[in-house]
């Protein structure tokens, strides 16, 4: 319920806002409110991977593919994310949230997001994310080519290689 307004905030921004390519940056300014907070005082961990979420609406309402997700039925999750926390976000401390797609391969999208401040990166996150349509993975292709866009992924950076190929550990 606490990030709410927030949500508001961001679907009517993002509907009145100009639209973005599918590989430009999206940026949401933002501040560290009291319920963002742990016991140390800085935005709690959970609440960073919270914030991304709306970063990645913004994204997909600015790029119009919010029509086709609710046109489809198709339902966006995220897979995996890595997240690389730099420097801690303080009380009403302002910052902001940018988030792009990195890349994509047959199955899944990469996306980062950071949030950035006066001082520098405090938080870096790869997400892996699909878009889903009765349990089954809809191609980026097949949403590009919903979209209307044609064209390639860039590039995979080799840091998303290395991580995307990374095994899961063992079970305990």
């Amino acid at each position: 319920m606490n990030l709410l307004f927030r949500l508001m905030a961001v679907l009517v921004a993002a509907l009145a806002g100009r639209r973005v390519g599918l590989l430009d940056a999206t940026r949401l300014s933002m501040r560290v409110w009291p319920t963002d907070l742990d016991v140390n005082m800085h935005m709690t961990n959970a609440r960073y991977l919270s914030l991304m979420d709306l970063g990645r609406i913004d994204l997909m309402i600015r790029t119009g593919m919010a029509p086709l997700i609710l046109k489809n039925r198709w339902q966006p999750v995220i897979g995996a994310a890595n997240v690389r926390f730099r420097r801690s976000l303080r009380p009403f401390q302002r910052f902001t949230l940018v988030s792009r797609v990195l890349c994509w391969d047959e199955k899944y999208v990469f996306m980062e997001h950071r949030m950035e401040t006066a001082e520098g990166t405090a938080a870096v996150a790869v997400m892996q994310g699909a878009f889903i349509h009765r349990g089954t993975v809809v191609p980026p292709a097949a949403v590009l080519g919903a979209l209307g866009v044609a064209v390639e992924s860039p590039p995979m950076p080799d840091f998303v290689v290395a991580w995307r190929e990374q095994p899961l550990p063992a079970a305990a």
